[in-house]
């Protein structure tokens, strides 16, 4: 005669041990994939916007200003003109120190241009002279300063995140 298969014992107490083996055992493993995986992020690539220039210079209605060239370990990072509904010329640059320094130009008043570049609430600094020129200043609660123009019926704003004063008035002295 044969004899009937073994059958285990089960108890509330095995449950628990076989689950807080295999918990045990996820956990190693999710540690192991952190420590041994490198996820490099999403990288910031750069552009090249002097081949965008020419082309929103001829398309736009107002002196589009662009630096003839970037200061050294500057580089940008996005570039780009709209035609509708209004005209808007737009260059984005990441400084040697990875901050962030945008150009927004267009047929916008400044108080539009500041409350979308850099925050409805900023407050109004001091103004300051740039290559001759009287641009007015903006800042924020968190970090971003803004260097506004206006010249006719077009808005010029440099702002800057964490980037000081004088960096951000060189580089609204570099627009040509």
């Amino acid at each position: 005669m044969s004899q009937p298969a073994a059958r285990y014992q089960r108890s509330t107490g095995g449950m628990v041990g076989a689950m807080i083996v295999l918990v045990v055992l996820v956990l190693a493993w999710v540690g192991l994939r952190a420590l041994t995986s490198h996820d490099p992020g999403t990288p910031v690539r750069s552009v090249d916007y002097r081949l965008s220039v020419p082309a929103a210079r001829r398309a736009a209605d107002f002196r589009v200003l662009a630096p003839s060239r970037l200061p050294a370990g500057w580089r940008a990072t996005t570039v780009g003109y709209r035609d509708r509904p209004t005209q808007h010329w737009h260059l984005g640059v990441l400084t040697d120190r990875d901050r962030y320094v945008g150009l927004e130009q267009g047929d916008v008043s400044v108080p539009r241009a500041v409350s979308r570049f850099v925050d409805p609430a900023a407050s109004r600094g001091p103004s300051v002279s740039v290559a001759g020129r009287t641009w007015g200043s903006w800042t924020d609660s968190g970090g971003d300063l803004a260097l506004v123009r206006r010249a006719g019926r077009t808005t010029t704003l440099v702002v800057g995140h964490d980037v000081p004063r004088g960096t951000l008035a060189s580089y609204a002295a570099s627009l040509r």
